[in-house]
């Protein structure tokens, strides 16, 4: 990224060396991206037991999401930097756009999705998390998350609105007479600045952090009860075992899972909001924020689809374990132990008002 920021202008293009840089930081990311983002959907797609968890069929989405900005998005962006022209014709350049707003818009709103699986799992009932996360609602959900982004991208994209006002500037920057270059410009006018970056980014952003507010405060009461019961030495069912011990686990188990999520979701936002806050501010000072610095930004946020599968096997034992497996060609080693030839007695405790089975 130091590289996109403060080599010359375009009209001297790149060196040789710098060349070579940014096709092995770029290559890296891509490839990064690809390799990671299938291997969190071959992990859930063979592991029976990362099946069973709702939130899973989210990740897998995001996942898919991610790894088509890998192959449909960022290989053209990446030739057009290095070679500092755009050669595929200016009907696949909106095709490219369309797609660029489609999948990076889909990723935070799969994001928002998790955040709200997550709120109904920790904070509600497990009567009310039943209701909520159905199959078909979830299925409605997953259907969001991929047809509320056509309304921002391909719709006003293809139909010009977001060049209403500014063609003139927009076919300007496209050619530059002194290199005889041709680019894949993607400018907007302050109406579908505002709009597209509030559904994109805004909107999602305030729900996650709302209700990963809600997790941590619940999380944090529920710590609390469970101290004051560990102090008083009181048993929550009876039966001769230290107080509140399975409870205590579970609750260090789901506060865990949410404190990896916020980290997804703050890496997300990290590597987004840089972008989503210029996008906005550029239109209101007459597109005075240099072409570089847009294209470090924009590339700062692909960076994040390559993040999120390294984020779940470092943050996350059950997918560390399904990668274990994969990348071990089945390794033994790492194979859950088998539930039938389990002799360990089970015993059951209360929480948050439901039932759970334990070994």
């Amino acid at each position: 990224l130091f590289y996109l920021c403060v080599l010359p202008s375009s009209s001297e293009g790149f060196g040789i060396a710098e060349k070579i840089v940014l096709l092995t930081f770029i290559s890296a990311v891509i490839l990064m991206a690809i390799l990671g983002n299938l291997l969190v959907m071959v992990a859930v797609c063979r592991d029976r037991q990362l099946r069973k968890i709702k939130t899973n069929y989210f990740i897998v989405s995001l996942a898919f999401a991610d790894l088509l900005v890998s192959v449909l998005v960022m290989p053209f962006g990446a030739i057009e930097l290095v070679q500092d022209n755009w050669i595929y014709g200016e009907m696949f350049c909106l095709v490219r756009t369309s797609l660029d707003v489609l999948l990076t818009t889909a990723s935070i709103l799969h994001l928002c999705c998790i955040s709200l699986d997550r709120y109904y799992a920790i904070c509600c009932q497990p009567l009310v998390y039943r209701n909520k996360m159905t199959p078909l609602r979830i299925a409605v959900m997953l259907g969001g998350c991929w047809v509320i982004p056509t309304f921002i991208s391909f719709l006003p994209i293809m139909q010009g609105w977001n060049s209403i006002g500014i063609i003139d500037l927009i076919q300007q920057r496209q050619f530059n007479k002194a290199s005889n270059s041709t680019y894949c410009i993607f400018m907007v006018n302050k109406p579908y600045a505002i709009t597209c970056s509030v559904v994109a980014f805004y909107i999602p952003f305030f729900l996650m952090v709302l209700a990963y507010y809600r997790i941590y405060i619940t999380a944090r009461e529920h710590a609390r009860q469970i101290q004051v019961l560990q102090r008083a030495g009181a048993p929550t069912d009876g039966r001769q075992h230290p107080p509140d011990q399975h409870s205590t686990h579970r609750m260090k188990t789901e506060t865990k899972a949410a404190k990896t999520l916020c980290i997804i979701m703050g890496c997300f936002c990290l590597c987004w909001a840089p972008f989503f806050v210029t996008n906005i501010v550029d239109p209101f000072i007459n597109y005075t924020v240099p072409g570089k610095l847009w294209t470090a930004f924009l590339w700062l946020g692909y960076i994040n689809s390559g993040l999120n599968p390294f984020l779940y096997a470092f943050l996350n034992k059950s997918f560390r374990r399904a990668f274990l497996i994969i990348l071990c060609c089945g390794d033994e080693r790492y194979r859950r132990p088998s539930i039938l030839g389990q002799t360990v007695p089970c015993s059951t405790t209360t929480i948050n008002g439901s039932t759970h089975v334990l070994r």
